[in-house]
């Protein structure tokens, strides 16, 4: 992996739109916004793709990359991996072969179920928290989010991380060998097309931590599929093809719990929303969470079907989700790939908010830090452009603004001058 990979974003700022509100500086969870000069800005190595800017950026300058449609046209066969979290947006959907058969008419040659490669990878975390106790509790990894939140930001956590590849990464690969065999094309005539309910799986998909390389080639929004899809799904609804092979397990994945509730154990802890992840992960860390087996975290409330790229409420498409589940049975463990399915890169720490070399320099520069805090008002209103107080005194000290940001402090220095007057 380059340098360059390791903070390439799938969140972008469209600079015309913003109008410098603050807005999103007071949500980003890692601290990743600034506005400078009437305008946003996004620290790449601080984002982590969770999409919290795009939820409240009512003005729509916070967007997600993703392919186009029209991309399909670019191969000879194309495979859809439809993401658990599709399911849920659509009102009365019970069979999930509607969806399927709906997608083939779309214009797919194949499709390969997330949800089925689910269930091999509870499969492989039962197996994995049985023979390796040594490092519970283990942190899931499904959501690329958290994956980097904690490796910007809790690099004591690091080894409690699940080493074992995301759902969509294991659909791409079993995909792309079946069509291979099946086809007899060239790879590169293969376009495996994930159909994503966030950014941060569109960022994981282009730029793996955890692999060289991930079989997907092109990863669709949930909001782009929706409404093409929704109308193919009329015309089959009455004779769609048996081609449904997720079971409640699988599926189970799309909302919060899913994935420890396939687990059968009850020391878990599952948290959904980021500030809840974060919380969750200030008290592992604080080893206030020393007694689980396994903490699942997902970035998006309610779980992938609160992803910034889909089309429904998150808690109508959570139930939704369990509603279709009562249609679905439990199917037999799937077998499980034997030449993959582990990382083959290691997670690297990546102190992208350290301040100084060394020790010694990090204790000056946090002493010029608490100085600046101790003039600045303490109201953390983000009209300097700055989450808080404490953030604009560290942007001080970065070169990256100054202290007459603070509307305040300049208050109070034209009172000054008046007075002298």
């Amino acid at each position: 992996m380059t340098e360059q990979q390791k903070f390439e974003n799938a969140v972008y700022l469209r600079r015309d739109d913003c109008q410098g509100c603050t807005t999103c500086i007071k949500r980003c969870p890692t601290g990743a916004i600034r506005v400078r000069d009437g305008k946003a800005h996004i620290t790449k190595e601080y984002c982590i793709d969770c999409g919290e800017c795009i939820r409240v950026c009512k003005h729509h300058a916070k967007v997600a990359d993703h392919d186009p449609l029209i991309c399909l046209n670019q191969y000879k066969y194309t495979v859809a991996l439809p993401a658990p979290a599709l399911y849920a947006q659509f009102n009365n959907l019970t069979d999930t072969n509607i969806l399927l058969t709906g997608l083939l008419d779309m214009g797919f040659d194949y499709v390969f179920e997330v949800g089925y490669a689910a269930e091999i990878v509870s499969k492989m975390t039962r197996q994995y928290l049985d023979e390796h106790p040594e490092g519970m509790p283990y942190i899931s990894t499904a959501c690329p989010a958290i994956v980097r939140l904690i490796r910007i930001r809790y690099p004591n956590l690091i080894p409690h991380m699940l080493p074992i590849l995301a759902p969509v990464e294991f659909a791409a690969t079993i995909a792309r060998r079946r069509a291979l065999k099946n086809t007899g094309l060239a790879s590169e005539d293969i376009g495996i097309f994930f159909i994503s309910p966030c950014p941060a799986k569109v960022a994981a998909c282009r730029y793996p931590l955890t692999t060289d390389k991930c079989d997907v080639d092109g990863v669709l929004s949930i909001k782009d599929v929706y409404p093409v899809l929704l109308s193919h799904m009329e015309k089959i609804a009455e004779d769609p093809l048996k081609i449904a092979k997720a079971g409640r397990i699988g599926i189970g994945w799309g909302h919060s719990e899913g994935e420890a509730n396939a687990l059968v154990t009850d020391d878990y802890l599952a948290a959904d929303g980021i500030e809840n992840v974060i919380r969750a992960l200030d008290d592992f860390e604080s080893s206030k969470l020393s007694h689980l087996k396994f903490i699942e975290l997902n970035a998006c409330s309610g779980g992938c079907v609160g992803g910034p790229l889909t089309v429904e409420n998150p808690y109508i498409a959570r139930a939704r989700l369990k509603r279709i589940k009562r249609h679905l049975p439990n199917l037999p463990e799937p077998p499980v790939p034997t030449d993959f399915g582990f990382w083959t890169n290691e997670i690297e720490y990546e102190p992208v908010y350290k301040l100084g070399e060394n020790f010694r320099e990090n204790l000056a520069i946090m002493k010029r830090i608490n100085d600046i805090t101790s003039r600045l008002p303490g109201i953390d209103c983000g009209a300097c452009g700055s989450p808080s107080c404490n953030m604009l005194a560290e942007d001080i000290v970065r070169g990256k603004a100054k202290e007459t940001d603070c509307i305040y402090v300049l208050r109070d220095m034209f009172s000054e001058e008046e007075t002298y007057e």
